[in-house]
Formats: structure tokens, C-alpha cells, sequence
């Protein structure tokens, strides 16, 4: 499948732009209206589109991480969960805006990511970003092909009474039909995906409600030495910028509203992102805690040593029947929704690679060949990650996330340092603690490596 430039907000992963609303003529940044302190105009007040994008963006950031974090963030302690759930809302907020602000920040409406960092540092630049969102991205199409076998897995076994399938075959087909969405074409995948986002958003907040009658607090009382703390929630800071991410969407809908808004872009982008951190707070640090309390340390060990995501486990343990049967089924929906969305921009990246570095004349591949090439690279690798079983919170710790917090965190600070153009957002408190937050972040490969 060729991927074509998306158009609207994401929903689990994938674009689904609010229908009815065309790109709008507005005046440019270098025209600001007075009174405000960053140089930027007001925007008109909330409306349908961004009431739109906010439901897209919240989409794009709960899938498959939010099943994992609760046994990531669990096993630390009740304590380091209570600082990430503080933190985390200015982490995601902040950052996002950041990254946000390069595009919106743009004199040129029509450029997004890519085109931004090579209008601000040249072709070099955009080539860098480029890989760097491949490398962000494709691992985590490696987790979800590891993530859906063994969900399936184990509702084949625990849920349906049946024999195991060879893993070999089990990941294959479950990949192939993921992979067949795709191929399908983007409207099939937008289609499929609008379908899945909603009720799986409606069903988790159901879960987190059906947990409460079993919470416990034993065993959470105890608080850790100054060192397993500061430990714990480095360990925990990764996957929560994995679960909390929706910087694949984050580039277009800035051209969105760019082009929409104008000048008033920045601040109804800040408004926009506002909203969304909270929601996703509120709800999945909600449902975090819900299954912390719930599983108890020694039911968060066993979940990940099962490497399970924590529904699949809950399904398993848990003595209500509708757990029993919708952990399973929100767990491979919550994957497969994201799966989409990742797949094209792992696609996207890999042809951008190709088409920048390896082949830019178009001599080597022809369109068609590249097309086809990259699927079956993403398809077989995939099915391999999925037959082998690494550890998925392995992979999130040690290379999703803190590739993810370097283009998400650390490249919006250097840029708002550097680049004239976004001067107006220098000196800010909020700079420094997103630079902390992301060299934390980045660490945490450290630790994994060397550790």
C-alpha cells in the first residue's frame, strides 16, 4: 500500500479527519495580533474541529502501551507511581506542545515535520528525522506482533478451551490479517480503525470501574530507599512516554490548524494539547491504578513474567466472567487499532529512507517494487518478532522509548534554542523541565545497555 499524506487527527493510530472542515485562509505569524506575550494572535474559541482533534490525538496515544504500563509502573511501588502520576501530565503536555510549535511556528502553512526541520537545518537535518522516526516507530510494530500472539494465545488456551497453535503459525496468521488491513488501502484501515477506537475507549474506563470491589493496598505501604526509588521511576519514565505518545499525529494536525487558524495556531494548539493531557491523565493514569490495586505486586510479577499484557492477565486470574472475556478481546483491539497507525509510519519511513538516501533518482526500485519490498520487510520481520517472544517491555524500555523522547522531547528544545523563528518560546521554566525529562528518558537506554 502507497501511504498518501494524511489529512485530519489520528484515532488509534491512524488519520480520521473531522469531516466538513476545509483548510482556511488566515494571516500568517509574521502578522500577529497585539497583547500577546509570545508574539502570536488569539484563536477563536473551542468548535467541532477541535473537539475533533482532541478525541484523534487522545486515540493515537491509548493503545497497546496502556495495557503494559500498569505492570511497568506497579512493580516500582505505590510511591514512584504517585511522582509519574504527578509528572507525567506536564510531560506529555509540554512536550508535545514543543513539537507542535516547530510546525505551527512555520512561515510556510503547507510543510510539516520533515519539511520544517529542513527548512530550519537543512536536507542533512530532515534525513536525520527522518531515520529517527523509523527508529522510533518500527520497534513498535515489532512489540505489537509479539504483543498480538500472545494475547491470542492465551485467550485461545484460558478462554476458549483449545489447543495451542505452533507459534510459528499463530503469529503468521494474525500478522498476515493485520498486514492485510494495510494492503487493503488507507480507507480500509481509516474504517476499521474509527470502528475500534470508541468502544475500546468506552470498555476500559468500564474496566477500570469493574476493579474497584477488588483493590488492595497490601503490600504498596512500604516506602523505598532514596536509591530503589530513584530507580524505580527511571525505569517506569520510558514506557510511560510510550503509553502517553501521540507525536505521530502531532505533525499534522499542527498543518491542520496551521492552516485553519493562522496566527492564532499556537494558541488554540496549546488548548487543543491541554485537553488532550488531561483526558489522557485522568483515564489512563485512572486505569493504571485501577489494575495496580487490583493485581497486587505479586500479580504484576506474574503478569510480566507471563509477558502478558495486564487485561490478558487480569482475564486469567480475575473471578468475573465479563473480564474473563473482554481483557482478551480489548486487549487485541487496543493493539490491532494501533498497529495501523504504526505500520504506516514505520512504512513511510522506511520509503523516505529509501527514496532519500539509498535510491533518490528512482533508478534502483521503481515505485511499485519499493511498495511491495517494504511490506514484506515489515511483514516477516514482524512475524519473526512475534515467533521469537522477546521481552516487550525489553523493547520499549531499552529502544522505543528513548527514541521517542529524543525526537519528541529533546529536538523541539533545540530547535526553540536555535531557530529564529521560534525565539518568541525561549526562556520558558517549562523548557528546561521537558530537556530534563527527556535526558532522563534517554538514560534509560543507558541503563538497559550498561546496567
Amino acid at each position: 500500500m502507497e501511504p498518501s499524506r494524511p489529512t485530519g487527527p489520528v484515532a488509534g493510530g491512524t488519520e480520521a479527519g473531522p469531516a466538513g472542515h476545509a483548510p482556511a485562509a488566515a494571516p500568517t505569524l509574521e502578522s500577529p495580533a497585539p497583547g500577546r506575550p509570545d508574539g502570536t494572535a488569539a484563536a477563536p474559541g473551542w468548535n467541532r474541529f477541535d473537539s475533533s482533534w482532541t478525541i484523534g490525538l487522545f486515540g493515537t496515544a491509548v493503545g497497546a502501551g496502556v495495557l503494559f504500563l500498569p505492570i511497568n509502573a506497579g512493580l516500582g511501588g505505590m510511591w514512584p507511581l504517585i511522582i509519574a502520576t504527578l509528572i507525567i501530565g506536564p510531560m506529555t503536555y509540554f512536550s508535545h506542545r514543543a513539537l507542535s510549535r516547530m510546525v505551527v511556528a512555520s512561515p510556510r502553512a503547507d510543510r510539516d515535520i520533515t519539511g520544517v526541520v529542513r527548512d530550519y537545518f537543512g536536507e542533512a537535518a530532515g534525513r536525520l528525522v527522518t531515520i529517527l522516526y523509523f527508529l522510533a516507530i518500527f520497534p513498535i510494530v515489532l512489540i505489537y506482533g509479539v504483543g498480538i500472539t500472545n494475547t491470542v494465545d492465551s485467550l485461545m488456551v484460558n478462554q476458549l478451551g483449545m489447543d495451542p497453535w505452533p507459534r510459528w503459525l499463530l503469529s503468521g496468521v494474525l500478522v498476515l490479517l493485520m498486514s492485510a488491513v494495510m494492503v487493503a488501502g488507507q480507507r480500509v484501515m481509516l474504517i476499521v480503525t474509527q470502528w475500534l477506537v470508541y468502544p475500546l475507549i468506552a470498555v476500559l474506563f468500564s474496566v477500570t470501574l469493574l476493579l474497584i470491589p477488588s483493590w488492595s493496598f497490601e503490600g504498596f505501604g512500604a516506602v523505598p530507599a532514596a536509591g530503589d526509588f530513584a530507580m524505580s521511576l527511571w525505569l517506569m519514565i520510558p514506557v510511560l512516554v510510550f503509553a502517553f505518545n501521540h507525536s505521530p499525529a502531532i505533525s499534522q494536525f499542527s498543518v491542520s490548524l496551521r492552516q485553519r487558524y493562522g496566527a492564532g495556531s499556537v494558541q488554540k494548539a496549546s488548548s487543543v494539547l491541554r485537553v488532550t493531557s488531561i483526558l489522557l491523565v485522568v483515564f489512563t493514569m485512572g486505569f493504571v491504578w485501577s489494575c495496580v490495586l487490583a493485581l497486587g505486586p505479586e500479580g504484576l510479577q506474574a503478569a510480566k513474567d507471563a509477558n502478558l499484557p495486564v487485561l490478558s492477565h487480569l482475564a486469567n486470574v480475575m473471578g468475573l466472567p465479563i473480564i474473563a472475556w473482554l481483557g482478551p478481546a480489548v486487549a487485541v483491539t487496543a493493539i490491532g487499532s494501533s498497529f495501523f497507525g504504526h505500520w504506516l509510519g514505520a512504512f513511510e519511513g522506511a520509503q523516505g529512507i529509501m527514496r532519500g538516501m539509498v535510491d533518490p533518482q528512482s533508478r534502483r526500485f521503481s515505485d511499485r517494487g519499493l511498495r511491495i519490498g517494504i511490506s514484506v520487510f515489515l511483514i516477516a520481520s514482524t512475524w519473526i518478532a512475534g515467533v521469537l517472544n522477546p521481552s516487550i517491555l525489553g523493547l520499549i524500555e531499552s529502544l522505543a522509548g528513548p527514541v521517542i523522547a529524543a525526537v519528541l522531547y529533546l529536538m523541539p528544545m533545540y530547535a526553540i534554542r536555535k531557530v529564529p523563528a521560534l525565539a518568541p518560546f525561549r526562556g520558558a521554566i517549562s523548557n528546561v523541565f521537558v530537556v530534563i525529562a527527556g535526558i532522563v528518558a534517554v538514560g534509560g537506554i543507558l541503563l538497559s545497555l550498561f546496567g
